[in-house]
C-alpha cells in the first residue's frame, strides 16, 4: 500500500462515524459524553441513505422544510409528534454539521437550523425523558447541539480534504 492511499475496512457506516467522532472528541477542550457521540453516529448512519434526508411530496423528492415540519408536528397525535420532532432534530443535526456548507448558498443560514434542531431536541426530551440510561438525554443533546454539529463539521471537512486518497469499503452483511 502506498503512503498516499488509505484503505478503511468497516462492518458498518455507524462504526466508521463513531470512530471518527470519538477521535475528534478526544481533541476537544470540552469533550462530549460517549453516549452523545454514539447517538450522533447512529444519526449519521441513518442518513447514509438519501431516503432519510429527503422527503417525497406530491411524487417529487425535495428537501425537508424543517421549520414548518416542527410547527405542524404540534397538531399530530403524540406518537407521531415524537417521530416528527425526532426527524426534525436529526435532520437539522446532519444539515448543520455535515452539510453546513450547503447552507452558504441559501437565504436561511446555519443559525436558523441550529435553533430548529435545538428546539426539536428540547421537545423530544418531553416524549423520551431518558435514553441510554441518561435522564434528560435529549435535553443534553439540545444544550450541546452546536458543539455536536461543530464536531460533525470537522469530520466533514477532513473527509473532503482527504477525498483524493480516501476510500470507504463496507463489508457485505452476508459475507460477515
Amino acid at each position: 500500500m502506498t503512503q498516499s492511499s488509505n484503505l478503511v475496512l468497516e462492518n458498518s457506516l455507524q462504526v466508521f462515524f463513531f470512530d471518527l467522532l470519538i477521535e475528534a472528541n478526544k481533541k476537544s477542550m470540552c469533550p462530549l459524553p460517549n453516549e452523545i457521540i454514539f447517538y450522533s453516529s447512529l444519526v449519521m448512519d441513518k442518513f447514509g441513505s438519501s431516503n432519510s434526508y429527503f422527503e417525497v411530496v406530491d411524487g417529487k423528492i425535495r428537501e425537508k422544510i424543517l421549520g414548518i415540519k416542527l410547527l405542524e408536528s404540534c397538531q399530530l397525535p403524540k406518537d407521531k409528534q415524537k417521530t416528527a420532532v425526532k426527524d426534525v432534530g436529526e435532520t437539522a443535526l446532519l444539515l448543520c454539521g455535515y452539510f453546513s456548507d450547503s447552507l452558504n448558498r441559501k437565504i436561511i443560514d446555519t443559525k436558523y437550523y441550529n435553533e430548529i434542531g435545538t428546539l426539536a431536541y428540547s421537545r423530544l426530551n418531553s416524549f423520551i425523558p431518558k435514553a441510554y440510561d441518561i435522564p434528560n438525554f435529549f435535553d443534553k443533546m439540545s444544550k450541546n447541539f452546536h458543539q455536536v454539529t461543530n464536531l460533525i463539521g470537522l469530520i466533514s471537512e477532513k473527509q473532503i480534504s482527504d477525498a483524493t486518497d480516501f476510500f470507504l469499503i463496507l463489508a457485505d452483511k452476508k459475507a460477515v
